[in-house]
């Protein structure tokens, strides 16, 4: 009997077999729990050294009892966007989002680029709208658009009569790139007309970039003159409305900003985002992206529809995440932040827990949910009570009414006309409810909308959703739906580190850490295992430096923290550092990535661990005691491409005179002294008793092989040397730290 195509599932959720890591893994957990036994009991015949590796280890089996319990269960997904299109009569709206916040670290050209993949996407072009937010209030990005918006009139049929595969141009028209010598006449020329048009829009937007002012301000510009960053008033403009033309509605916004209000950085932005849609054309869906991340599957809202429109009840699916992947990723991911295998093992971890978090783009939200709506929460219009919405919300009428269509799952945005001017009727509400006082004495930011709090307003959002008992979804298709550019370099790789480990640190000693949510909401348990083990990175930085700095430490004086080789206790430390260096190579090598990626990201988590989350974690303590406010700092975004790799200078590490080299260089210093000691033969090797041994020599020499970058830094030139004041700053804690260690030194320790 043929089976009904009505009835067939528009996802599966399928389990991967992993009885073979699950073995792995726990066995490394049992050497890590013998180990420690070991040494608390043989405590009290050693000193300082092995209670300092005792409570360093410690950290460590807690950070894998939370990895083994995150990978325990993982999860594939598969979509039927084909079967979704047979069953749904007409697919519902979604709202695009895309931010941007400075058009110098974040090119007009790659938001651009943004913009058209999103335009083009399959999708029936009147259930779409794209609003930018510029936080920047830059008129260069709102002449970009408007040029770019030109463009998509050209582009975005193209790409749907000949169904492209990469939807944005500067991704397909390559400077290498021809059309097949099979296609015919008509795609030749339309190919290479639209290939001239998009080179067109790149020149104006690079010459209007190189002037003080991108163009003349009158018109539709007069809006940016005499603007300032900082404080400036509301400016939205309806670039394009879809009527005439198959191209989704575009829509320019900046909020407006006051010196002596907190704007929240991106998640006051997002908040002001969802209100204006709210006011304009108020779908069900939204979608937000970073204005570097493209569409690089054409059906990814399809995809993203099976998973939020193929559940029986919306709690399965409060939003639907996308890993993010990158293009042109340098070979070999020398910094280590492309985190590949993670999204691959742990992202599925979690998704097999109550979802994966919100990573703050390539996320697909319900509205309601944003309006924080429980899961199991039923209104009724007789429960909504217009003064409790108005406290809520605010007290823009033409909003409350969106929102009630909203709450109450109205399939229809009422409040919108169907005329000519809908967009343009609705600008006196999209201005008073993006005015920057319009939150005071309401709920956004605290239980509506994105969360204020954090620097990384993604999680804590996220995770405020979740604790409510709403699950999240997995969107894994191939090709990657969303693609993105990864920090380049050594200060942006390490900027971007710094402020996730201090936003992450922020929610952990907040009234939202995932502890509160489990006891007294509906956070899972394992969720909230999974959430501790990333808003913990901060932490990590502790027993990380410590443990770079106990081999220096007991070779200056002359002490041990490592069972001796004729030991049968040394078998714990060698067998737990064997089997967790084969085990996570094998993870490398099993997705097609090759040993030297598994080596870099090897040490670049402890660069990171030891420099980055240091200064996250001082960042937080400094709030804490009120001497200072966490900021929120923009990633550079970079337009690469593929030629970039034959660069000899592609990888290379780079520095600048941010305090944050510091500590690399100080713990790289500190071991290259405690090797020149060994080597200059001021340091007798021990074979037994608390002397120091091969173990610890052996482990200096891991610390520096991790610090390489930093060690050909130090006689680098330019941006790849490490500048003088940061060797001389690290120089003297160096040197302090060896002074130090004489109070330590149980025997005298020699002059060098």
């Amino acid at each position: 009997m043929a089976t009904n195509p009505l009835s067939l599932p528009l996802h599966e959720k399928i389990p991967r077999k992993n009885t073979v890591p699950r073995a792995v893994e726990l066995v490394l957990l049992f050497l890590l729990l013998s180990l420690l036994v070991y040494r608390l009991f043989s405590l009290h015949h050693h000193g300082f050294p092995w209670l300092l590796a005792l409570l360093c280890e410690s950290w460590f089996a807690f950070n894998w009892v939370l990895i083994v319990c995150i990978k325990w269960t993982q999860f594939d997904y598969k979509t039927y966007p084909q079967r979704l299109l047979q069953r749904i009569t007409e697919l519902p709206r979604v709202d695009m989002f895309v931010t941007t916040a400075d058009p110098i670290l974040e090119p007009p050209i790659l938001t651009m680029n943004t913009v058209l993949s999103l335009l083009a996407v399959d999708y029936p072009a009147n259930k779409l709208a794209c609003y930018l937010s510029d936080d920047g209030c830059s008129p260069l990005t709102f002449y970009s658009l408007v040029e770019t918006s030109k463009f998509a009139k050209i582009w975005v049929p193209f790409c749907k009569k000949y169904e492209v595969s990469v939807r944005a141009p500067f991704r397909y028209f390559t400077p290498k790139s021809t059309p097949s010598k099979n296609s015919s006449d008509e795609f030749q020329q339309e190919w290479k007309r639209t290939k001239d048009e998009y080179a067109q829009l790149c020149q104006k937007i690079e010459n209007a970039s190189q002037k003080s002012v991108p163009c003349d301000l009158n018109g539709e510009f007069a809006a940016f003159a005499d603007v300032e960053r900082r404080n400036h008033p509301t400016i939205i403009k309806v670039i394009w409305d879809n009527k005439e033309v198959d191209v989704p509605s575009v829509v320019y916004i900046s909020r407006e900003k006051c010196p002596k209000h907190p704007h929240h950085f991106k998640a006051g932005a997002m908040n002001a985002l969802t209100r204006v849609s709210g006011v304009m054309t108020n779908a069900a869906f939204m979608l937000n992206v970073d204005c570097d991340m493209f569409v690089n599957n054409p059906k990814t809202i399809l995809h993203a529809m099976c998973l939020l429109l193929g559940v029986k009840n919306d709690k399965e699916s409060g939003y639907v995440q996308s890993p993010q992947h990158f293009y042109d990723g340098i070979k070999d991911d020398p910094f280590g932040n492309q985190l590949v295998v993670l999204y691959e093992f742990m992202g599925r971890g979690i998704a097999g827990a109550q979802g994966p978090f919100y990573g703050g783009t390539g996320c697909f939200h319900r509205r309601k949910v944003i309006y924080g709506l429980s899961p199991d929460e039923e209104l009724s219009e007789g429960k909504l009570v217009e003064v409790e919405l108005q406290r809520k919300f605010g007290k823009c009428m033409e909003y409350i009414k969106s929102t009630i269509n909203v709450l109450l799952g109205s399939k229809t945005n009422t409040h919108i006309s169907s005329d000519e001017s809908s967009l343009l009727s609705c600008m006196e509400a999209a201005n008073q409810v993006a005015g920057c006082g319009y939150e005071y004495g309401t709920s956004w930011g605290k239980e509506v909308g994105w969360i204020y709090g954090s620097t990384t307003e993604d999680v804590l959002t996220g995770l405020t959703i979740q604790g409510r008992g709403w699950r999240s979804e997995y969107l894994t298709v191939d090709p990657p739906t969303f693609l993105g550019c990864a920090p380049s370099g050594g200060p942006a790789s390490m900027t971007q580190m710094k402020r996730w480990s201090t936003g992450l640190l922020e929610i952990l000693f907040s009234s939202k850490s995932p502890f509160i949510y489990t006891l007294n909401g509906k956070l899972q348990f394992r969720q909230c295992l999974a959430y501790l083990w990333i808003l913990v990175w901060g932490l990590r930085s502790v027993p990380e430096i410590s443990y770079a700095m106990l081999p220096a430490y007991c070779i200056i004086t002359n002490s041990s923290f490592l069972p001796k080789f004729n030991e049968q206790a040394i078998f714990l430390p060698i067998a737990i550092f064997a089997i967790y260096n084969l085990y996570t190579l094998y993870e490398y090598l099993r997705i097609g990535q090759p040993v030297r990626a598994w080596w870099n990201n090897q040490r670049m988590w402890r660069i990171n661990a030891m420099t980055s989350y240091l200064f996250g974690l001082l960042s937080v303590i400094l709030k804490l005691l009120g001497l200072s406010q966490t900021v929120f700092e923009v990633t550079q975004k970079d337009q690469t491409n593929n030629e970039d790799e034959t660069d000899a200078n592609a990888g290379r590490y780079t520095f600048d005179s941010s305090l944050i080299f510091v500590p690399g260089t100080t713990i790289l210093l500190v071991n290259l002294t405690a090797l020149a000691i060994v080597l200059l033969g001021f340091c007798r090797v021990a074979r037994s008793g608390d002397g120091v041994g091969v173990g610890e020599i052996l482990c200096s020499v891991g610390v520096v092989l991790c610090f390489w970058a930093f060690f050909k830094g130090l006689f680098g030139k330019g941006k790849y040397g490490i500048p003088s004041p940061t060797i001389f700053k690290a120089g003297a804690l160096a040197l302090l730290f060896l002074h130090l260690c004489k109070w330590g030194s149980k025997d005298k320790i020699v002059k060098i």
